[in-house]
């Protein structure tokens, strides 16, 4: 039977909709839109009613979309840039009245432990000892600590993410050694202090993980991520979302996004694995938990 999830996230909008089969989701739909919630935002900030009314669109389409494939339970939630927004509450509003359902703003905790459930349990094996997962947002980053059997049991949150660093410091196309220096300064400054114990494995997971994929592969070791702003910092965006068969809005944002991964990476002392499940997918498997359905 299948199951949805919508994820209002500060860069895009997505959809997801899977179902569980032989201990595994089985993905039937996954659909995108960068809506950009969190373009300009700062803490305390309005979304503002074109905006919110923007997102209540792309939102009915997609509970449209669930309910033609027979999703049997489907949930909408938000992030970063909603919690931060002085009007989040109006968007849950917003977009009840326009498509009937109920949207959940995710705590930072909330947020990254669903995280780390569609990551671990999407690594397509069994893993002793902890596991680190790093969700890289529009608006923030979370990374969290644990095991796949008992879960997160150390998390943070980090007031950083691609849409935000994009916003303040790439402007040009492509972007300057400048701007790239002062992005990786503002993420380094973030970071400073961080020393958690390494894990057996790490994880990186959310929407500049996934285009990395493409660009470099499934590991992220340190010569990929540099190899990878190289051609961001010398190609055109239009070139590299040709070339990568990418959305240019998802290249112009990437460059931010790989600092945050590389920072996370440096902090861990190991190289980042892009996984095959986030967010969407620890929501999706919440869904199936609460209902008791044996398959997942």
């Amino acid at each position: 039977m299948p199951y949805a999830c919508i994820d209002i996230g500060s860069n895009t909008t997505r959809l997801l909709v899977a179902e569980p089969v032989n201990g595994r989701l089985r993905e039937l739909l996954a659909q995108r839109a960068f809506t950009r919630l969190g373009r300009g935002m700062k803490p305390g900030r309005a979304i503002g009613e074109r905006k919110l009314a923007e997102i209540a669109e792309v939102v009915a389409t997609q509970v449209r979309l669930a309910q033609e494939l027979k999703a049997i339970d489907l949930r909408a939630v938000a992030t970063a840039a909603i919690r931060v927004a002085s009007d989040g509450s109006r968007l849950v509003e917003v977009v009840r009245a326009r498509s009937g359902v109920d949207v959940t703003i995710l705590t930072e905790e909330q947020e990254a432990r669903l995280a780390f459930v569609g990551a671990t349990r999407s690594l397509g094996r069994a893993l002793d000892g902890d596991v680190a997962v790093a969700d890289v947002g529009g608006s923030s980053s979370e990374l969290a600590i644990g095991t796949v059997d008992r879960g997160v049991r150390w998390f943070e949150s980090f007031p950083v993410g691609s849409g935000f660093l994009a916003d303040a410091y790439l402007h040009s196309d492509p972007p300057s050694v400048a701007e790239l220096h002062a992005t990786r300064q503002h993420v380094e400054d973030v970071f400073e202090g961080l020393e958690p114990d390494p894990p057996q494995l790490a994880v990186a997971v959310g929407g500049s993980a996934s285009s990395l994929r493409r660009l470099v592969g499934a590991r992220l070791e340190q010569e990929a991520l540099e190899r990878a702003i190289r051609v961001l910092g010398s190609t055109p965006i239009d070139e590299v979302a040709r070339r990568f068969e990418l959305d240019p809005e998802r290249v112009r944002l990437l460059p931010a996004g790989i600092m945050i991964l590389e920072a996370i990476s440096d902090h861990l002392t190991m190289p980042l694995q892009i996984g095959n499940g986030g967010l969407r997918e620890g929501v999706i498997l919440d869904l199936i938990n609460r209902r008791g359905e044996v398959g997942v």
